[in-house]
């Protein structure tokens, strides 16, 4: 546990760091009539995110947290088997976002996720997996026009429908 902690701190403070210096490509700073840069979310959230990891070090070189005063393993048979089994739902959802779309791949993640890792019943899994992605659609496509990647060609009838509420 001691070893997991300060490694996933480093990792998750080196990915903070180069956030933060790739968010600098646009402005990060206020721009008078506009608001904020475009640049400037990621900008200031990798930072918190870095002063969080540099806490988390601090922590553990001082002994304070409770992995940092374990000497248990950082997963068990059980940890593994889920980040086995999430992780590879997450690779699937990737792999399905250019097929089915963004919005495809996130009701086959949630309906893998809710059913299959949570257990959780039909009643409540069907309208999550399906509810959630078309309301992420009107949101983002409609409410703050950022088109997400719609897959195949053959979803293009679905997308039309939307598309026609929407304009």
């Amino acid at each position: 546990m001691r070893l997991g902690e300060i490694v996933t701190a480093g990792v998750l403070a080196i990915l903070s760091i180069y956030l933060m210096w790739k968010s600098t490509e646009l402005p990060v700073g206020y721009i008078a009539g506009e608001g904020p840069g475009g640049g400037a979310w990621p900008f200031w959230l990798s930072g918190i995110m870095l002063l969080s990891c540099g806490m988390i070090a601090l922590n553990w070189w001082r002994g304070t947290s409770p992995p940092s005063q374990s000497d248990e393993p950082m997963l068990d048979g059980y940890g593994w088997r889920m980040l086995a089994l999430v992780g590879g739902g997450i690779i699937g959802f990737v792999a399905l976002v250019n097929i089915i779309s963004m919005y495809g791949a996130i009701a086959v993640f949630l309906l893998y996720y809710t059913r299959a890792l949570g257990r959780h019943p039909w009643t409540l899994v069907l309208p999550l997996s399906l509810l959630t992605p078309i309301a992420l659609f009107f949101f983002f496509e409609g409410a703050m026009t950022i088109t997400m990647p719609t897959g195949m060609p053959f979803m293009d009838p679905i997308f039309d429908i939307g598309y026609e509420i929407i304009y």
